[in-house]
């Protein structure tokens, strides 16, 4: 990615008229710059001539194919230049040679204008996209929970969004009055993937049809193995496929990443289409990349855009990339279903499309049913992402915090050796003898926290949280990298320590604060699975491999976390040596 020094032109007269609509003729560089409300007020600064205010770092030229190929350098940008809202409206408008460009600009300042709305709350309200810059400079930011409070309300775009912080205020909203805050806003980015696959379940609107399939998955989720040994067999054996894959690096340095999201993708298939793929099959390997990179894309700064600015949607950019990778991975899941009417018994349903084939020919004189053809891809389309990208990502962080960490690595030796021994398989009856990894497990999740603000929910109806009256449709963002990294709670916070988890005689123990699955009627619908599958996998690895950093390499820095919909830990290189 380039980056230097550029003119920026005049700003066009406000009194200038609408320009009919055209696409941009090009839009490959944009402007930058940080800070922009205060040089607009500002009349020493020269829209003319590059920045070099101190109130601003200096306008830059950002090479829009280089994030487009490269999109992990969306977040170093983000990271290194203050991005909010209203730089995103001076850059539209200034660009020189670009009418259409202005016309964009002008058209969403009178949005902004028209619905900018702040709801009234003692205390706190921040303006329009303060630093809008995803998770770490905004939400989760905890230095917002401690300037601002329990209850911060923001003016983001033109949408009434409040953020709330604190286990005592997430408790009350969340499960004390469930229902409502149990909606879901409307996405953009989600828009044309519900016109052609239903709601699903996790953006699904509070109601009927996301009721009927949670219900549904749940139910049928039991009735292939969820907390039953056949699945927890299943998951013993791909553990086994996982270590034959590591084994066979023969201690050399190896990124463990595919090999993880393998694994963890192959036990939410199986459950889903009956089968599980091999470690190299290419269109499988397609596919998750697929998902994974979607996560990145639609909860980083170009998912947060068109969402905030619906009309750049139909602008080229690298937010295009969503929808490409939506229409690919429904592709692949609408092949499965495809395979499977072809052998569909309804008589003896093999897995859950099986299962919802069934109950769709059950309801089909049924006018509210959700169980039409569209909607199962939609269903499945979230089990998969939401059912393999978290507990991969969990994962991952593990094996690094072990690396990282030698000395409790070995400590988890040791009650693996004494528990399970070398020989036979950990099973999850051993959880409960083996307090100090299931407490390392724990840590994982809350330092590791790969869902700082989970995801956003609705008011379903005018509501109040600790004192402070919410209307109906406020969008709310539940931080829970406030509760997570809460000092009250946590003795030491930003440190990896499993004390966190043990009383004085060792013992396991869980605060009440800790939900890293969220808590309430949107709570993770996956949690039993996935704390199965994080206790088998993690066991497993760890009674067959001793984890070390490559000689010369440098040590990954928590700092360099991948921002999305989920936190992942930075790109590494592990070695695995036998024990």
């Amino acid at each position: 990615m380039s980056l230097m020094k550029m003119n920026v032109s005049p700003r066009p007269s406000p009194d200038s008229h609408f320009l009919p609509f055209k696409q941009p003729h090009n839009l490959k560089q944009t402007i930058v710059c940080s800070k922009l409300p205060s040089l607009q007020e500002n009349s020493d600064h020269d829209t003319t001539q590059p920045c070099h205010s101190s109130l601003c770092k200096t306008c830059q030229i950002i090479d829009m194919d280089a994030i487009i190929s490269h999109e992990n350098t969306i977040h170093q940008v983000h990271d290194t230049y203050s991005c909010n809202l209203a730089n995103i409206e001076y850059l539209l408008r200034c660009r020189k040679g670009c009418p259409e460009a202005w016309y964009i600009g002008e058209t969403l300042r009178q949005q902004m204008n028209e619905h900018r709305s702040t709801i009234t709350r003692p205390g706190c309200s921040l303006p329009v996209g303060e630093h809008f810059s995803g998770h770490r400079l905004l939400v989760s930011d905890l230095r917002l929970w401690k300037e601002y409070g329990n209850v911060v309300s923001l003016n983001f775009g033109w949408g009434n969004t409040v953020v709330l912080n604190g286990y005592e205020t997430l408790k009350e909203a969340l499960v004390k009055k469930s229902e409502d805050f149990a909606e879901r806003p409307d996405l953009k980015i989600y828009e044309h993937l519900n016109e052609l696959v239903g709601q699903g379940i996790v953006f699904a609107k509070y109601g009927h049809w996301w009721r009927e399939q949670r219900k549904f998955s749940l139910a049928t989720m039991r009735n292939f193995g969820l907390g039953k040994t056949s699945l927890d067999l299943r998951i013993i054996e791909e553990a086994g496929f996982l270590n034959k894959e590591f084994e066979s690096a023969k201690g050399l340095p190896f990124d463990p990443h595919s090999n993880i999201n393998n694994a963890t993708s192959n036990i939410i298939c199986s459950f889903a289409f009956g089968e599980r793929f091999e470690y190299r099959d290419e269109k499988f390997l397609e596919f998750l990349h697929t998902v994974e990179e979607s996560f990145v894309l639609e909860g980083g700064l170009w998912g947060q855009l068109a969402n905030t600015f619906p009309c750049i949607c139909h602008l080229p950019g690298p937010h295009n990339k969503i929808f490409k990778n939506q229409r690919l991975i429904i592709r692949f899941v609408q092949e499965k279903i495809t395979e499977h009417k072809k052998s569909w018994n309804p008589d003896e349903p093999k897995d859950f499309i099986d299962a919802f084939l069934t109950e769709q020919e059950k309801m089909k004189d049924n006018p509210r049913t959700s169980f039409v053809e569209s909607n199962l891809i939609g269903v499945l389309v979230d089990l998969i992402s939401a059912g393999s990208e978290t507990t991969s990502t969990t994962l991952r962080w593990s094996l690094l915090f072990m690396m990282l960490h030698p000395d409790l690595q070995s400590k988890v030796h040791e009650e693996i050796d004494r528990v399970v021994g070398k020989e036979r398989k950990p099973t999850p009856g051993d959880r409960e003898e083996m307090p100090y990894t299931n407490a390392v497990i724990h840590e994982t999740q809350r330092l590791g926290n790969i869902a700082p603000i989970s995801l956003p929910h609705q008011t379903f109806r005018d509501t109040e949280v600790m004192g402070y009256s919410i209307p109906k449709g406020t969008i709310i963002i539940p931080n829970l990298t406030s509760v997570m990294f809460d000092e009250k709670v946590w003795s030491t916070p930003h440190q990896f320590n499993p004390g966190h988890f043990l009383d004085a005689k060792g013992r396991f123990v869980k605060p009440e604060s800790f939900i890293p699955f969220s808590a309430g009627r949107r709570v993770c619908l996956g949690e039993q699975l996935a704390k199965t599958e994080l206790f088998l996998f993690f066991t497993s690895l760890l009674q067959h491999f001793t984890f070390h950093l490559p000689e010369n390499e440098p040590k990954p820095k928590y700092v360099e976390a991948k921002y999305g919909i989920t936190l992942s830990p930075p790109p590494y290189r592990l070695c695995a040596k036998l024990r």
